[in-house]
């Protein structure tokens, strides 16, 4: 049976991949060759002789030390990692560039990983390299010293240009996605690279690429559990925050803030506030019109002041316009005019949130405000809203089922084929999808007087924890 070399601590062990057997310590067969790793690159030899099979624990290093060392190296190959020893406590990085150039939402949910490297290498200068158009979501983020754009849909000369520019400029390069781009960037810019891989392209070109590798299991696992799992391969502890954008404390901007809140009435008046951002970026993901209409009625009528959100979208500003033209009477419409950071002040400013799946969503959830997603086709157990104070391994959302997780409702609606995880119904994203279409207001009424500690509506049609139903049903 073929066996692999860990190494951790100054021990090394040869341990059986994962299987029944996968925590037997074997000794390795003497005609038997494996793989080794030098300076990123890969390689076939013999094994050495019997004396070097292995070396010396440190002078202070016990049995007992050497034999945990071995466990957590198995350990973290069960759990599809590949570990190795990147920096010692006496010469820690001091540049990082995190990789993750994709959309708002990926960026977004990056930010745990940056939070962590922070939080353990708190003199590092962290940098994040992402697609232009989604830096606003890293606006004021206390962990990034600087936000590094480059173009989606470059030429391979535009990117060999970018990336040439940070040749070696970092000592850890993180590919914080599993795609080609975020590895191709890192080769070029850290002294040292680890990245997220998915399982069937661990090949000898990633292994040459990347000195530590985390396999993504996003089928099944969250965006910030997948990108976490780079954690201890970097070899630190993973944090959990979802760190949402800000507008910092420039006094001029926050009088300019207070100024678009004043001239809504209701504000002015002393009502709280709840945001509503009725427009995701693809028509997929829309709830209908005339829900939107109904909780704004219904919301005014428990006291409260309404905002609308969005971004600057032709199709998103006419979409809010007949939003606040069909509800009537005070409506604070701040779609398209507010910065990433602006869109956060304005849910911090908020008792509730209500939107779809969209990055604005995320951002909400990220602010620690109660929020409520509405989601449709798409799978909830990669793409739910983080719940704040959520640990770092575990899934919030099952795929099927309402629930609510610390200070988010996600409501998803009905049908059996929910989610298919296709572009609606009609497989593309200008498509409309029957489960949103169909998706109660009532429900919707329901989730919101839980959260703003309001007598329930009348209604036939209550919320209930439908995930925990369908877990039954599978057990």
């Amino acid at each position: 049976m073929p066996r692999c070399r860990v190494a951790g601590n100054g021990v090394t062990g040869y341990l059986p991949p994962p299987g029944p057997d996968a925590r037997a310590r074997l000794p390795p067969p003497a005609t038997r060759h494996y793989r080794v790793a030098r300076n990123g690159g890969t390689g076939y030899h013999p094994p050495p002789a019997p004396a070097a099979h292995t070396r010396s624990p440190p002078p202070d290093a016990t049995p007992a030390a050497a034999k945990s060392c071995t466990l957590r190296a198995l350990s973290s190959l069960l759990d599809g990692t590949i570990v190795v020893s990147l920096f010692s406590s006496a010469r820690p990085p001091r540049t990082i560039l995190v990789a993750a150039p994709r959309r708002i939402g990926d960026v977004l949910l990056t930010t745990p990983l940056v939070r962590s490297l922070k939080a353990r290498w708190p003199d590092a200068q962290i940098d994040m390299l992402v697609f232009r158009g989604t830096e606003g979501v890293l606006e004021h983020n206390p962990d990034v010293r600087r936000v590094i754009v480059v173009a989606q849909r470059a030429g391979f000369r535009e990117r060999l240009r970018d990336a040439l520019s940070m040749w070696r400029r970092y000592d850890l390069a993180c590919a914080a996605l599993s795609s080609d781009r975020p590895r191709f960037y890192s080769w070029f810019a850290g002294r040292k690279r680890v990245g997220l891989v998915d399982p069937n392209r661990v090949t000898w070109l990633t292994r040459m690429m990347l000195n530590g590798i985390a396999i993504n299991h996003h089928e099944s696992a969250h965006t910030v559990v997948s990108t976490l799992a780079l954690a201890p391969v970097i070899g630190i502890e993973p944090v959990s925050e979802v760190v949402a954008p800000g507008i910092g404390d420039d006094p001029a901007r926050r009088a300019r803030f207070d100024a678009w809140l004043a001239e809504s009435p209701a504000i002015r008046d002393g009502k709280p506030l709840v945001v509503l951002h009725p427009y995701p970026m693809f028509r997929y993901k829309q709830w209908r019109l005339e829900g939107w209409i109904e909780m704004i009625e219904w919301l005014r009528g428990q006291g409260f002041a309404i905002a609308l959100s969005g971004g600057p979208a032709d199709r998103e500003r006419e979409y809010a316009e007949q939003v606040a033209a069909g509800a009537g009477g005070d409506v604070l419409n701040l779609v398209g005019r507010l910065t990433f950071g602006e869109s956060a002040e304005l849910v911090r400013r908020a008792r509730l949130f209500i939107g779809p799946d969209t990055g604005a969503t995320h951002v909400a959830a990220a602010t620690g405000v109660d929020t409520i997603a509405l989601f449709g086709p798409s799978d909830p157990v990669r793409w739910g809203p983080w719940p704040q104070h959520w640990p770092p391994t575990e899934n919030p959302w099952a795929l099927r089922g309402s629930a609510r997780h610390g200070n988010v409702w996600l409501l998803q609606g009905e049908g059996d084929c929910v989610p298919c995880r296709h572009e609606g119904c009609e497989r593309h994203v200008d498509s409309h999808s029957d489960c949103l279409v169909n998706l109660g207001t009532q429900r919707v009424k329901m989730a919101a007087a839980e959260m703003l500690g309001l007598n329930p509506p009348d209604a036939a049609d209550a919320v209930i924890d439908t995930s925990r139903l369908h877990r039954a049903r599978s057990d």
